[in-house]
């Protein structure tokens, strides 16, 4: 059985930072491509960062320099730095794994930046 945990989300003042983890179990991830998405209230989800199996990332252009994508094989994790964030950036934030025939998603984490 696959499962994603995401964690690390929380409330932070705007300007702040936070970490978040994606866990992954029951699937060899590190042969897979991942990505961190999230949705806000009221807007479709959308991809925030891909990184793929070498380590080669790719970002939302309006996210670029300030969300960093990394991920540690060994711990079968990937991670996602914000910095600087906003208040336009409160969503709740998935990770997925992603397939030629598949994709798993976790159950989600929520980031909130107060003004």
């Amino acid at each position: 059985q696959v499962q994603l945990v995401e964690s690390g989300g929380g409330e932070v003042q705007a300007g702040g930072s936070l970490r978040l983890s994606c866990a992954a179990s029951g699937i060899i991830s590190s042969i897979y491509t991942m990505a961190w998405h999230r949705q806000a209230p009221g807007k479709q989800r959308e991809l925030v960062a891909v990184i793929t199996p070498g380590g080669t990332t790719n970002y939302a252009d309006s996210l670029k320099g300030r969300f960093t994508i990394s991920r540690d094989n060994a711990k079968s994790t990937m991670y996602l730095q914000m910095n600087s964030l906003k208040p336009e950036d409160t969503a709740v934030y998935y990770c997925n794994v992603v397939g030629k025939t598949f994709a798993y998603w976790g159950q989600g984490t929520q980031v909130t930046v107060s003004s």
